[in-house]
């Protein structure tokens, strides 16, 4: 920032500590180190629910943009995360586009799908309105996956084949595991930049008052489409390896029940808070896991637990972590 720039964004802005920002970038980096070592330790189930879990980081961390950081009540995340699966499906299925291009290509179609569901917020639909808008979007996909059989195959799904890097076939989970690390990784760090930068900053105006924001000259429509489109690419990019954990992507992947898992992580992990939104991705789908043995528990299992979290800590475990560490204390978080 030079002595000339007036922006109220970068007026706002207070540099971290050069200690607290060098704790926070081996922070960052030192989980997905000691993540490596998770193919040596589980079994190939145990190895599957971890490629879950870094695919619900993302899935996570793209709907708290918009819910958290941009303060919109918007649910179209079934939408992107479907829209990502399905790009990359087709694309490897039908016409035998490499992984790499296609995990990329299906952020696309999640960022295109962002936007569509950001017109909604545009001409002016705030809070229930855009709750229901942007869920008869997300419905209005899952039907076209059905009744678009020519394309997506229907009800019965669409079979996915087995990825390659470089040559190398991701037919194991150990394998699927290592990629989902290095493009999550990739992912969230790039996520953590933007709300740092003065498009973070906007985002945060954004929430707390758009009418004086806008008062202030910064453009709110712009960052508005900003942050539905970043949002859908990160979740689209999560459709996509979604497709290549399972094998297959079917419609009943992307319903109601599965939107309220997705809302579940966001609010467990911290409504606004990026380290939230990895934990949250993390715990909600491990929870069930723990019952699996015991039919029937494991939906009173996770329903018990999301209640107790948002009694006790109603601002997710992120709170929990804040108040462990300032480390975990993030800018934009706020108790």
């Amino acid at each position: 920032m030079t002595d000339t720039d007036t922006s109220p964004l970068n007026a706002t802005r207070k540099p971290a500590s050069p200690e607290r920002g060098d704790a926070h970038r081996w922070l960052f980096y030192l989980v997905p180190v000691a993540a490596l070592a998770v193919p040596f330790l589980f079994n190939d189930y145990l190895q599957y629910v971890a490629n879950l879990m870094l695919v619900y980081v993302l899935v996570a961390v793209g709907f708290n943009i918009v819910l958290g950081n941009l303060g919109q009540l918007a649910f179209a995340n079934t939408a992107f995360f479907g829209m990502g699966a399905y790009a990359t499906g087709l694309l490897m299925a039908k016409l035998a586009v490499p992984f790499w291009i296609a995990i990329w290509a299906g952020g696309l179609a999640g960022a295109l799908a962002g936007f569509l569901a950001s017109a909604a917020a545009l001409r002016g639909i705030r809070m229930y309105y855009l709750a229901i808008m942007t869920l008869a979007f997300g419905e209005l996909m899952r039907w076209t996956y059905i009744h678009a059989e020519a394309v997506t195959e229907g009800s019965s799904g669409l079979g996915v084949p087995t990825a390659t890097v470089f040559g190398i076939p991701l037919d194991t989970e150990a394998a699927r595991f290592y990629v989902f690390l290095a493009i999550v990784t990739l992912v969230v760090k790039a996520t953590a930049n933007l709300l740092r930068s003065r498009v973070g900053r906007a985002f945060q105006a954004i929430k707390d008052n758009e009418l004086a924001t806008a008062a202030l000259g910064i453009p709110t429509s712009r960052y508005v489409i900003l942050a539905f489109v970043w949002s859908g690419a990160v979740v689209g990019i999560a459709g996509g390896m979604f497709a290549i954990a399972l094998g297959r992507v079917v419609p009943e992947s992307f319903n109601l029940l599965e939107l309220i898992m997705h809302f579940a992580m966001v609010m467990v992990g911290g409504v606004g808070s990026l380290a939230g939104s990895v934990l949250g991705g993390v715990v909600i789908t491990a929870a069930p896991e723990l019952f699996r043995s015991y039919p029937g528990m494991q939906e009173l299992f996770l329903a018990v637990l999301i209640a107790f979290v948002l009694l006790f800590m109603p601002r997710g475990l992120a709170s929990l972590l804040a108040r462990v560490s300032p480390l975990f204390r993030e800018r934009f978080y706020r108790e």
